[in-house]
């Protein structure tokens, strides 16, 4: 894209659908006669280049980050948050701010002269960006990673920078980190932090993101958790008093009235307009016969047990031992694929002691089983399917490259083409890219933070798709996954409250069930439903559907609940779960009614 104008003010402000940033106020001819040429001010309006190419959303949202950097949302404060969900165009909007900002302002001149964008990229020339003065700047937009940042803080520090724009911004959730400390000592007045994932485990990293932006608007980090952390948390507990609920919903509308001027946030919701239907399913698949036995031994042997136990009662795996960590690690591989942890059974490591006699004898995994593992069964058949009935492409995502690995196997075996296949890890997943080659989805493991999931998951259905997607999220049954689940539904529960205002969220979760994370539940179809003690469905039958308004966006115990093929609308999910008895359950739900052919 080449974007006109040098200068100020090139722009028509009465041009048709031009995007005024900023209109001077109204003088009399009398009075603009007695203006001086340096008091004079001027429309700011964005180039017609960009405007042309901006949806309505989008406009607003430039029109809101300009209105926060110049001071006019909040007195005193220049910074903002755009949390925009993934997929709406948070870089356009920003690219359009800072071509904006560096070309024009109401004082007749430019109202930056340089900006820096922090994201996951590589280093230009930093002392030669830092020391450069003036307005005709070769290098007036400096791109640098945030360990780069950190690396060369001591140089940047010395420079005065017009806008820092932080990509990918919950990476400054931690306010006590060196990154962190870095940029806050930045010269920059102006400040504004990219996320569609605000937040991601908890109030005291929100609060650190608006710290960031505007400092001091929350207070201190100990006035926060008093003031607003603690009441809104134990308000938003299953087993609040309605005391605690309705002090906590009072403090919590007194945040949003605080951090709604500085943060704008729109959902997925908005692409209804432009895209294709999306279904979403969360496949509850059965363990193997080995997997099962695998897994008994591994949560009933001693050191295991141990670390378990240490971890569920400090109820966050962020904390927990080393030993603790590579436990739930154990199990979460084991949820994949019985091969993924075969190496330390084979040697009887800890947590697998006599655990080698469970394989069969003289295993090698030099090929892939999928029937060692339930997920991979289901796997093996929903590909086969994809690939024998329709004319879609598959993205694979995983939180484990060993797994990745083992998806390569699976395809060599079964003679996938690479491109009917794209293999990718969950971690690069949330780093922008756009996979709209292909409309069908399997998020194969979940991670703890539900940002991470619904980051990859959004690769696909964004601007350009023309098909109908199919997002399958894969959860073992009964395991460790599903109350890595039900973990993420109470986080996304939280964040809805707080940056979505959705105050009716409903509290399935009591943090005391969210610690009961390391058992195996072989008599459920589906652990997560059983909790929601679902009023619609009788006998595990779905009686009456999901609410009017509710979408992929809603808590799963709004979406279809499936124990059999019957409610299904995926055709192939269908197929699957009429042959054989791989799936237990399906939740699903769909982003908006049809509304036009898919092409």
């Amino acid at each position: 894209m080449r974007l006109s104008g040098t200068t100020q003010a090139l722009h028509d402000p009465f041009e048709e659908n031009a995007l005024i940033l900023y209109e001077p106020p109204k003088q009399s001819a009398h009075d603009q006669l007695k203006l001086s040429k340096e008091s004079k001010s001027v429309h700011v309006v964005v180039d017609p280049v960009l405007t042309k190419v901006l949806r309505p959303h989008q406009r607003e949202g430039v029109k809101f980050m300009y209105d926060c950097v110049t001071g006019v949302q909040i007195e005193g404060s220049t910074g903002c948050i755009m949390a925009d969900e993934m997929g709406l165009g948070k870089t356009l909007q920003c690219i359009t701010l800072l071509w904006t900002l560096l070309k024009q302002g109401p004082a007749c001149k430019p109202t930056i002269d340089k900006a820096m964008v922090v994201a996951p990229s590589s280093l230009v020339k930093v002392e030669q960006y830092v020391n450069f003065r003036g307005r005709r700047n070769p290098q007036a937009v400096l791109i640098i990673s945030y360990e780069t940042f950190r690396m060369h803080a001591d140089v940047l520090h010395k420079g005065v920078v017009g806008l820092v724009i932080c990509d990918e911004g919950h990476r400054l959730k931690n306010n006590e980190n060196q990154t962190y400390q870095a940029l806050m000592k930045l010269n920059a007045e102006r400040r504004v932090l990219l996320s569609g994932t605000p937040i991601q485990n908890d109030l005291l990293e929100y609060y650190s993101l608006v710290h960031f932006v505007n400092r001091d608007i929350l207070g201190t980090a100990q006035e926060f958790k008093k003031k607003f952390e603690t009441p809104i948390l134990r308000g938003r507990d299953a087993d609040a008093s309605e005391s605690d609920h309705l002090k906590g919903k009072e403090k919590l509308q007194e945040l949003l009235s605080i951090v709604n001027k500085c943060i704008i946030r729109r959902t997925q919701a908005l692409l209804t307009q432009y895209l294709p239907v999306k279904y979403e399913q969360v496949v509850c698949c059965r363990l193997s016969d080995m997997q099962q036995q695998l897994y008994r031994k591994v949560i009933t042997s001693k050191v295991t047990l141990n670390a378990l136990l240490k971890a569920g009662q400090q109820g966050s795996t962020s904390s927990s031992s080393s030993s603790s960590l590579a436990s739930i690690t154990n199990l979460k591989k084991l949820c994949n694929h019985p091969d993924l942890v075969f190496e330390k059974c084979l040697n009887g490591e800890d947590g697998f002691e006599d655990c080698s006699s469970i394989f069969p004898h003289g295993y090698k995994p030099s090929q892939v089983s999928p029937a060692m593992s339930g997920k991979f069964q289901v796997l093996d058949t929903l590909l086969a399917l994809i690939r024998t009935t329709t004319n879609d492409k598959v993205v694979l995502v995983s939180n484990y490259t060993q797994t990745l690995d083992l998806f390569e196997k699976l395809s060599r075996q079964r003679k996938f083409s690479s491109d009917f296949i794209f293999m990718l890890s969950s971690k690069a997943g949330g780093c922008g890219l756009n996979l709209i080659g292909a409309n069908r989805l399997v998020m194969f493991d979940p991670d703890w933070n539900p940002a991470n999931d619904d980051q990859a998951m959004a690769r696909v259905w964004r601007d350009g798709q023309k098909k109908q997607c199919y997002i399958y999220r894969f959860i073992s049954t009964g395991t460790i996954e599903e109350k890595m689940l039900q973990r993420q539904s109470h986080k996304k529960a939280l964040s809805s409250c707080v940056v979505d205002m959705e105050e009716d969220v409903e509290r399935h979760f009591s943090l005391g069930d969210l610690r009961d994370l390391f058992t195996l539940n072989d008599n459920t179809i589906s652990d997560t439903h059983d909790k929601f003690k679902c009023r619609r469905c009788v006998s595990n039958i779905q009686t009456k559907p999901p609410g009017e308004g509710t979408d992929c966006n809603s808590d799963l115990s709004q979406w279809h609940h499936c124990a059999d093929r019957k409610g299904l609308e995926d055709t192939l999910m269908k197929n699957l779960m009429h042959n054989g008895n791989l799936v237990s359950f399906v939740f699903w739900h769909q982003s908006h009614e049809q509304q036009r052919k898919t092409v």
